[in-house]
């Protein structure tokens, strides 16, 4: 009997580098990476000629547009990707019968709120990343009902470009350092999200929907910066700012932590605190850069 045969998207990213990674763990499943180079999201025939090549029992989309400022000028591609690419994927998936698990972001809301936001929550994004990726799970659930949407926040990695490294980055090569302080959310260690992809797509007869994952805890981006700058131990300077000193071309959430009750209760995921995943992502960043 053949193994179940799993596709990821964005195998280059953050997301899909931790779940390469992961992969050998879990030799019950046929697994296929594909980057941007064999799957074009922009182009419809190259996603046909995926689901035709491999034709997949789960398909996993951690790929996207995720360039927030540059996304307010960049429409179209945004737009492709991130609403039409999910549309495309998810009628496909409802015509072959793959289960897909799509990737969503914390910027669908509006980030007014005070409380951790909930799934069923009420949406409206301020920026157009925000738009173009509740665009595309509206897509999904419109066109496939065994689908599972998982937004996610503030992901990091010792994969890609992201805010740990890009801190680690700059407080090597500065003494004062200005963050943001009044946004509030939680990071998310993109190694603890590929787990939980993982155990989802281990469960017999998941309960679909859409589900919150990130790591546990409520901090600002200064509060993330001092943290990563004390468990490097550099000796910059951090310095608290306030959103308004630090223009972007896209508005950003105010507060966007996410409630992850129920992927918790219904798939068992243990979910970390923020600073055990952050320790440990800093210490391979360290035996890497030793290497």
């Amino acid at each position: 009997m053949a193994l179940p045969t799993v596709v990821v998207t964005g195998a280059n990213g953050q997301l899909g580098s931790e779940l390469k990674e992961l992969h050998s763990q879990y030799p019950q499943f046929n697994w296929i990476f594909t980057t941007r180079e064999e799957l074009d999201l922009t182009d419809e025939k190259s996603i046909n000629a995926i689901f035709e090549k491999y034709k997949p029992d789960w398909f996993i989309n951690c790929a996207a547009y995720t360039a927030v400022d540059k996304a307010e000028s960049e429409k179209d591609l945004s737009f492709a990707i991130n609403e039409t690419a999910p549309k495309i994927i998810s009628k496909l998936c409802a015509e072959t019968g793959a289960k897909l698990i799509h990737v969503s972001t914390d910027y669908v809301f509006h980030g007014d709120g005070k409380s951790p936001y909930k799934p069923e929550d009420h949406t409206n994004p301020v920026n157009f990343y925000g738009l173009t990726k509740l665009k595309g799970e509206q897509a999904v659930v419109a066109n496939l009902e065994e689908a599972i949407i998982i937004r996610t926040a503030w992901v990091y990695s010792t994969y890609g470009k992201n805010f740990v490294k890009t801190m680690r980055f700059l407080m090597q090569n500065k003494t004062d350092l200005n963050v943001v302080a009044d946004q509030m959310g939680t990071p998310t260690y993109a190694k603890d999200l590929a787990e939980a992809i993982v155990s989802i797509i281990k469960t017999e007869n998941p309960t679909w929907g859409t589900y919150h994952f990130s790591n546990e805890g409520e901090i600002s981006w200064f509060d993330f910066a001092t943290a990563i700058n004390q468990m490097s131990g550099f000796a910059c300077n951090v310095h608290p700012i306030p959103t308004t000193d630090f223009p972007t071309p896209a508005k950003r959430p105010s507060y966007s932590v996410l409630d992850k009750e129920k992927i918790k209760t219904n798939f068992h995921i243990p979910i970390r605190y923020w600073v055990e995943s952050l320790r440990e992502c800093i210490d391979k960043l360290e035996k890497l850069e030793v290497k």
